[in-house]
């Protein structure tokens, strides 16, 4: 073989392996916009599109906030003392048994509020039943401006309604009924879908 054969062998090769590399990334550069398609869009997902929440990196005692139809849901991961005191707070309030059934799915109508499978996780529409303000999370326990019998929960700046930390409302306020509980379930032991629950498939 000559030289120059040689070296056109390797021109060949080398041009073979350049044009098979820009075709690859050409390829996956021309499927990263039909695969972003496939993804609810924002404005499906306020319009009702299941949101998943990573809810590894919630603290006993936190919360956190995403939209889900265009509402802002509360995911709060409550201590064991929490759900202790749940117990203690039924003769406040207005229905401590969530017997409004169309205040939440009949697996979270339970003093709790809840999926029995994770008690300390609740998930809440926060927006108060009232008028629509959205209430502040209070968890302290006992503040001045709220009561020594306070065991934390939410609180309504806009006209003092109260609702304990599973969203229930106490008596003598202005919020006709609880908090309502959103359709929700779990994916894995982190990951939380809101806006389906998997129980209608």
């Amino acid at each position: 073989m000559s030289s120059k054969e040689g070296t056109d062998l390797s021109r060949r090769r080398f041009l073979t392996a350049t044009t098979s590399v820009v075709g690859a990334v050409g390829g996956a550069v021309a499927l990263v916009p039909f695969i972003s398609s496939m993804q609810p869009s924002a404005r499906a997902q306020a319009a009702g599109a299941p949101v998943q929440v990573d809810i590894s990196q919630l603290e006993p005692g936190g919360r956190l906030t995403v939209e889900w139809r265009g509402k802002p849901v509360w995911i709060v991961r409550r201590t064991k003392e929490n759900l202790k005191d749940l117990d203690d707070l039924a003769a406040q309030l207005r229905d401590p048994d969530s017997e409004i059934s169309d205040q939440q799915p009949t697996y979270a109508q339970n003093p709790i509020r809840a999926r029995k499978e994770n008690p300390e996780i609740a998930v809440l529409i926060g927006i108060c039943t009232h008028l629509g303000c959205s209430p502040t999370y209070r968890p302290d326990i006992g503040p001045a401006d709220l009561g020594a019998d306070w065991k934390g929960g939410f609180f309504c700046p806009c006209h003092g309604s109260r609702f304990d930390l599973a969203g229930r409302v106490y008596s003598g306020v202005p919020a006709p009924t609880n908090l309502p509980v959103p359709p929700y379930a779990y994916l894995n032991a982190t990951t939380l879908l809101i806006g389906d629950d998997k129980e209608s498939a």
